[in-house]
C-alpha cells in the first residue's frame, strides 16, 4: 500500500497539529514498515523537524508555479504529484484535502481535530473562520473516511460541517513515545536547573491564548491563598497581557513562571517534576496536554464537558473552568492528599494505555484497510 499524507505541519508547525502529524507517521512507519509512505509538503529545507528521517520519502512540488505558490500546490497543484505517486491513499492530516481530490482515483481519508473556530467565532479573524469552514465542509464531503480524534470531533463534524455520520470513524490520538519514557532524578535536576524551576510548582502546558482559560489558575491561586509556584509552557499571545495584568493585581509576580521557549525533549522532565497539571481550557478536540500528564504519572485538574473526559477518563479531576473557587478547593486536596495523589498516578498510568503507541497504530491501521476493501 501506498499512503500520502499532508505533512506540511510535520515539518513546520511546533503546535498540536504538528505534533500529531509527526507521531502519526511515526507510528504507520513502525508498526507497519511494509507500506511505503510519502510525505507531500510544500518546502524541506531548513525545516525544524524531520518526520522522514525514518525512511518515509518526502514529495516537494514539481512544477515551477507550484514551487512559488505554495499555497497554490496545496490545495490544487498538488493533484499532479499524486497521480504521478500512483498512492492508494491520500491522508490530509489537518482538516484538509486538496481540491479535486476525486478526480486522481486516490481514496482520501481526512482527519478531524475540532470546530473550535466555529464554537468560538470571537476568538478568529472572519477571514480565517470563512475559508476554513469552507475547506472543512468539502474534505468532509469529499473524503471517503472522516477520521474523528475524539466523539465530541465527531459530534462537531456532522454538526458544523454536514459530515455524513456513517464516513465517520474515531481513531483517538496518542501522544510522542517520550512521554513513556523513564525520566530520572539527575534528569529532571538538570531541566529545573535549565530553566530555574522550583523544587515544587504547579503546571499549565498549551499555547497562551484566551480559550486556554489560563487566568482562572491565577484567580485560583489569589482566592485559595495557594503559594506553591506556577509554571506556563506555551507560546505567547495577546492574552499574555491579561495574565500579567492578574498577576500583577494579585502581587504573584514571584510565583508565576512563563517558558515560551522550552525544549519539547524537556517537556517529560517538567510534567514529572511537577506537583500536577491543570488544563483549564474550555474547549478542546482531544486536549494532548491532558494524556502527556497522565503517561509521565502527573496528577491532572481540567474542565467538565466537551472532549475532557474522554482523554482524562477516571483519573482525571474535572472543574466547573469558569469556578476559580472550586479550582482552589481541588488543587488543595491534590496537594495535600498523598492517597488521592497515588490514585490519581495510577488511574492516570492505566487510562493512557488505552492511547499506546500499538492501538493507535492499529486503529488507523483499520482505517486504511477497510477503506481498500471498498
Amino acid at each position: 500500500m501506498i499512503v500520502g499524507y499532508d505533512a506540511k505541519r510535520a515539518f513546520w508547525n511546533r503546535r498540536g497539529l504538528g505534533n500529531f502529524s509527526r507521531d502519526l507517521i511515526r507510528l504507520m512507519e513502525n508498526y507497519f514498515p511494509e507500506h511505503k509512505y510519502l510525505l507531500f509538503t510544500p518546502k524541506r529545507q531548513n525545516a525544524p523537524f524531520s518526520p522522514d528521517s525514518n525512511g518515509a520519502t518526502t514529495i516537494q512540488p514539481s512544477a515551477m508555479f507550484d514551487k512559488l505558490v505554495p499555497a497554490y500546490w496545496r490545495s490544487y497543484g498538488m493533484l499532479r504529484d499524486i497521480k504521478h505517486q500512483r498512492l492508494d491513499i491520500y491522508h490530509g492530516l489537518s482538516q484538509e484535502l486538496p481540491y479535486g481530490i476525486r478526480s486522481t482515483g486516490v481514496k482520501s481519508v481526512v482527519t478531524i481535530h475540532d470546530a473550535i473556530f466555529v464554537r468560538y467565532p470571537e476568538l478568529y479573524d472572519p477571514a480565517y473562520r470563512f475559508i476554513f469552514t469552507k475547506k472543512n465542509r468539502y474534505s468532509c464531503r469529499i473524503a471517503n473516511r472522516i477520521v474523528a480524534i475524539s466523539e465530541q470531533t465527531k459530534r462537531d463534524c456532522i454538526e458544523f460541517f454536514g459530515a455524513d455520520e456513517a464516513k465517520i470513524d474515531v481513531v483517538y490520538q496518542g501522544c510522542s513515545s517520550i512521554f513513556r519514557n523513564e525520566v530520572t532524578l539527575d534528569e529532571m535536576a538538570d531541566v529545573r536547573k535549565k530553566y530555574s524551576l522550583p523544587q515544587q510548582f504547579l503546571l499549565s502546558v498549551g499555547a497562551i491564548e484566551t480559550r486556554k482559560n489560563m487566568g482562572v489558575i491565577l484567580d485560583a491561586m489569589h482566592q485559595g491563598k495557594i503559594d506553591m509556584p506556577l509554571v506556563i509552557v506555551g507560546g505567547a499571545t495577546s492574552y499574555l497581557t491579561e495574565l500579567q495584568k492578574k498577576i500583577n493585581i494579585y502581587s504573584l509576580d514571584s510565583q508565576v513562571i512563563f517558558l515560551h521557549k522550552a525544549i519539547f525533549a524537556d517537556f517529560p522532565a517538567m510534567y514529572h517534576a511537577a506537583s500536577c497539571m491543570i488544563y483549564p481550557s474550555l474547549f478542546e478536540g482531544f486536549g494532548l496536554p491532558i494524556l502527556e500528564a497522565l503517561c509521565t504519572g502527573t496528577p491532572v485538574i481540567t474542565s467538565q464537558g466537551g472532549c475532557f473526559e474522554e482523554t482524562g477518563g477516571d483519573a482525571a479531576l474535572y472543574i466547573d473552568p469558569m469556578n476559580a473557587d472550586e479550582l482552589a478547593d481541588v488543587i488543595q486536596r491534590v496537594l495535600s492528599d498523598s492517597r488521592l495523589r497515588k490514585e490519581m498516578i495510577d488511574k492516570g498510568l492505566q487510562h493512557a494505555e488505552l492511547f499506546a503507541d500499538e492501538q493507535v497504530a492499529h486503529n488507523m491501521m483499520q482505517v486504511y484497510s477497510n477503506l481498500m476493501k471498498e
